[in-house]
């Protein structure tokens, strides 16, 4: 019989035991054949060598992960003891750890996926105002809200808010039915669902009931000056040129932004040139500004969305053979 005793300073004891000891208990049934004790932020083994070799191994990768992440769910915690399927996780342990951004509800993790998505989150790390261009399911939005809500519960700001220009696609706002706030949350609905990924409900509300999370019109930022905030402006390319102007000059002090659109997805009346053509390119050479592209190749949606793109782009390019850009 031979015992060793594993410090856990490093990390949360409750995370790695879990809520009323949930994982140490998964711990204990993965390893029946050794006596696994807990005290305070140390786990104690007894048993063969072998088998407490395989446990330090496996426990080793948990501390690592939590080291980097701060939270595992008991499902991942699973996962790395070697499920019952066989498939272990050093591989995700391995698997850049520190892209996830934040875990919602249930433990779920939300990580930049593509390439172009790993680096609008690198340069969001690096500059104040970044500009993420490309077409629908590319995950400009998921991924700048993903942001946002990881410099909220890291501390970097104190709330976050999240605009859009209520502009109508082909339908008719005013035969919607309800007053102007009914009116209006159709249009802002997909940044609830991304907080809906990534908050779970009863924090949300209290997070929207205290403002301390915003989310309105671009009409509403008029006046107002952002400090401490992280501020995303989505479907950018249906606000003018004074609009955009507008919400840029509204980004105060230690406050970040994130500004989102698609070109090829304008519902600005025609006699109307969108706003982020001019901002993308009088403002291309600042410095602290960042801009990044993504395409068809980060689409993260159902596959046939990709080809749909593609579709679409080749039947433009030829009713269009020279684009211009209203």
């Amino acid at each position: 019989m031979t015992e060793t005793i594993i410090n856990l300073e490093t990390v949360n004891p409750i995370e790695f035991f879990g809520v009323n000891n949930g994982k140490l208990d998964i711990l204990k049934k993965k390893f029946p054949l050794l006596k696994i004790l807990s005290r305070g932020t140390q786990v104690k083994l007894s048993g063969s060598p072998e088998q407490i070799e395989n446990a330090k191994e496996k426990i080793t990768l948990i501390v690592s992960y939590l080291e980097k992440n701060g939270h595992m769910t008991e499902n991942y915690f699973e996962q790395v003891l070697g499920g019952d399927d066989g498939e272990t996780v050093d591989h995700f342990v391995e698997r850049h750890p520190n892209e996830v951004l934040v875990f919602g509800p249930n433990g779920k993790s939300v990580r930049a996926r593509t390439a172009n998505q790993k680096k609008m989150v690198q340069e969001a790390e690096k500059n104040d105002v970044v500009f993420a261009i490309g077409p629908a399911g590319t995950g400009k939005t998921y991924t700048a809200v993903a942001l946002a809500v990881r410099a909220l519960k890291n501390k970097q700001v104190k709330k976050i808010i999240l605009t859009r220009p209520a502009v109508e696609a082909g339908e008719s706002l005013g035969f919607l039915p309800g007053d102007l706030k009914e009116k209006i949350d159709p249009y802002l609905r997909p940044l609830y669902d991304a907080l809906d990924d990534m908050i779970p409900a009863d924090k949300l509300g209290y997070y929207m009931s205290t403002r301390t999370i915003e989310i309105a019109p671009l009409a509403y930022m008029r006046g107002r000056t952002l400090d401490n905030a992280f501020i995303i402006l989505d479907e950018a390319q249906n606000a003018t040129d004074l609009q955009l102007k507008m919400f840029l000059t509204r980004i105060g002090a230690n406050a970040k932004a994130i500004i989102t659109g698609d070109m090829t997805q304008v519902d600005l009346p025609r006699n109307q040139r969108s706003g982020l053509s001019t901002a993308v390119r009088i403002l291309r050479n600042i410095d602290g500004i960042a801009h990044i592209e993504l395409d068809e190749e980060d689409v993260v949606r159902h596959r046939l969305v990709k080809h749909i793109i593609r579709a679409y782009n080749k039947e433009h390019e030829r009713e269009n053979p020279v684009t211009q850009q209203r």
